[in-house]
């Protein structure tokens, strides 16, 4: 009987990992293609292998806004003092789908050229999906000249890191 249970515990857990695989899947063959200009950062840990720490400007370009929405109250940020919260911002995509700041989301109807992107604060930091870049050992020149990071935005705001790109957005 306990092994009964056990594997139906772990055909539920599988299943569950298969889900959320099918998912990301359907996030990067539908969804929208959005850049982010990256911030600068230290690009290497010798105590992981090689990555690259990823900031982004739009982050940066959002903070004032948070700033005040402690005292507003504008939808997805939490309070000061919190030292993690999630949230949605609208993001104004220009020719080229390069994302800049346009507020935090308060509801307010998307326009023609705006997407919504989920963030994560974490210890006063703000991050879109993740702050790092794995790459394949000996492979760090090539990342060099990282200027944008590429993401699937999903119409709930999920975003889905996918590529680095060099400043004419070329792949790296």
């Amino acid at each position: 009987m306990r092994s009964a249970i056990a594997l139906a515990w772990c055909a539920a857990a599988l299943g569950l990992v298969a889900y959320s695989i099918a998912g990301k899947e359907r996030q990067i063959e539908s969804g929208k293609l959005v850049y982010l200009e990256l911030a600068p950062v230290d690009p290497r840990s010798l105590m992981q292998g090689d990555y690259m720490a990823l900031r982004f400007k739009i982050a940066n370009d959002a903070q004032p806004a948070m700033k005040r929405s402690d005292s507003t109250g504008a939808r997805g940020f939490a309070r000061q003092g919190l030292a993690s919260t999630d949230g949605l911002m609208v993001a104004t995509l220009d020719e080229r789908a390069i994302a800049s700041f346009r507020r935090l989301d308060d509801g307010t109807p998307l326009g023609a050229n705006e997407v919504l992107l989920r963030y994560r604060v974490r210890e006063g930091n703000m991050k879109f999906a993740t702050n790092a870049f794995f790459f394949q050992e000996g492979t760090a020149k090539r990342y060099e000249a990282a200027r944008y990071g590429e993401f699937r935005v999903a119409a709930n705001g999920e975003v889905l890191l996918t590529g680095l790109r060099g400043k004419d957005l070329q792949a790296l």
